[in-house]
């Protein structure tokens, strides 16, 4: 008889519902359906895996949040990030609802002129604009909020050739008790820089400083920054009144408002720890209101905010490819998505749900997608039910930041759609062909012939 070939054993822990360190169960439902739409219904008219937006989401938290605001503040205007989501059809839901555009480059600069945005209502961020950007934001009377002096001097120079008076703000960072500072971006508060550009601006008549603005980081989980950051730029709109007797008419707090999602690492679930809508905007209003502005020259509060406003809108529906045991035993789950799609991988703990029933016990795995590479890692470690080849899973709150920090890397990206108020589904970005990636290749003339 031949010898048995020896394996080790490896002790598995099922759970059957019971509490977790937590206090709360391993179990949860199934997400079978978004907005009343089939999730396999969909990966079966569309491909797996899927991008799926909820236009009713997207809707319904603006509303929650620009009303939050403005039960505190009396002049509020959003203005949609353009970096966190700048699929045309997700913009466009934004600005029917009454948001500006806020840009960072010439690219979404002129993708918001093409989602119908006149210029007076796109603001204009970043370091790296160009003197030709520069130009167009002028002619069109954007917002332009100066990040360094090179750029101030530059839209000065512009301004005397153009004979146009330019609307600028600057942007401000400042020491808000959250570490490392994002003092890269704008001129500092404590040193006096912010004042040195205040002054070189309202001096020389070239330009009209019109605003304030900060952004004093992402994800944000400390409202109190918040007002720290409202108070000292209301500091600085009081005494350019006083100095210069010059009103501003807004001050830009930026975004950076964390979402719900779990950052990696973190020891309880975003939904415990994120602040809410309306501790940002209490944090704030608050600040404003109490500063030395005279109630008739408050300025109006302009808000950034991208990620909380769609990361809740947009899921991800995918495949599992395999299940197979790592050389220590434990179990792992092979997706078909991976982290050149769901690039916020890196920083969350997503929450991934089966998409068809499943029975009360759960087990730890270990999920990965489909890239040979090493790093394409999901979730370290994940409990869910067990799972066969073939099952669907849902990723959520996956709106912000995958749809355009997304690579054509190994795979090519797929279909994102979009189901709107009334349950209708519509692909809103189709999914990449191989005439895509090789329509913008050369080939020279003598790499043409190869040898067969």
């Amino acid at each position: 008889m031949a010898k048995l070939h020896f394996e080790r054993p490896n002790i598995k822990k099922l759970n059957v519902g019971i509490s977790n360190k937590f206090g709360s169960k391993t179990e949860f439902e199934p997400i079978t359906e978004i907005d009343g739409v089939d999730i396999k219904e969909l990966i079966v008219k569309y491909g797996s895996p899927l991008f799926i937006i909820s236009e009713k989401t997207i809707r319904e938290t603006y509303r929650e949040a620009k009303q939050t605001f403005e039960n505190r503040f009396p002049k509020v205007q959003f203005a949609w990030s353009y970096k966190t989501n700048y699929l045309d059809a997700v913009c466009k839901v934004f600005h029917q609802e009454g948001s500006w555009a806020e840009v960072v480059s010439r690219f979404e600069y002129e993708k918001a002129l093409e989602n119908g945005m006149p210029g007076n209502k796109i603001i204009f961020n970043g370091p790296d604009k160009t003197e030709d950007d520069l130009k167009i934001a002028i002619e069109n009377k954007s917002f332009i909020h100066i990040d360094h002096f090179d750029e101030l001097y530059s839209i000065m120079n512009l301004a005397e050739h153009l004979k146009k008076k330019p609307k600028v703000a600057i942007r401000v960072n400042m020491d808000t008790g959250v570490y490392p500072m994002w003092d890269r971006f704008g001129f500092n508060y404590e040193n006096g820089e912010a004042w040195e550009a205040i002054n070189k601006i309202l001096m020389n008549d070239k330009l009209e400083l019109i605003g304030l603005h900060t952004h004093i980081g992402t994800f944000m989980l400390s409202a109190n920054a918040y007002h720290i950051a409202a108070s000292k730029l209301a500091d600085l709109a009081f005494h350019i009144k006083k100095k210069y007797n010059h009103t501003i008419q807004y001050i830009d707090m930026g975004g950076g408002f964390a979402s719900k999602n779990t950052l990696k690492g973190a020891y309880l679930s975003g939904l415990d720890t994120s602040p809410t809508f309306n501790d940002y905007a209490e944090a704030i209003s608050s600040a404003l209101l109490n500063s030395e502005i005279p109630p008739d020259s408050l300025p109006m509060l302009i808000l950034e905010t991208g990620r909380a406003l769609i990361d809740d809108a947009g899921s991800l529906a995918g495949t599992v490819i395999a299940i197979k045991k790592l050389s220590d035993g434990r179990r792992s789950t092979i997706v078909d998505f991976g982290v050149n799609i769901l690039f916020t991988s890196f920083w969350y703990e997503h929450k991934v749900t089966p998409a068809q029933g499943f029975t009360q016990y759960s087990e730890t795995s270990s999920m990965y997608g489909p890239l040979c590479m090493n790093i394409d890692v999901i979730r370290e470690t994940i409990t869910l039910p067990p799972l066969k080849k073939g099952d669907n899973l849902v990723v959520s709150r996956i709106g912000a930041y995958n749809m355009t920090q997304w690579m054509q890397f190994i795979t090519l990206r797929p279909k994102v759609v979009m189901i709107d108020s009334n349950g209708i589904t519509h692909i809103i970005r189709n999914n990449e062909l191989l005439k895509d990636v090789k329509g913008l290749e050369s080939v020279p003339e003598h790499l043409k012939k190869i040898n067969k």
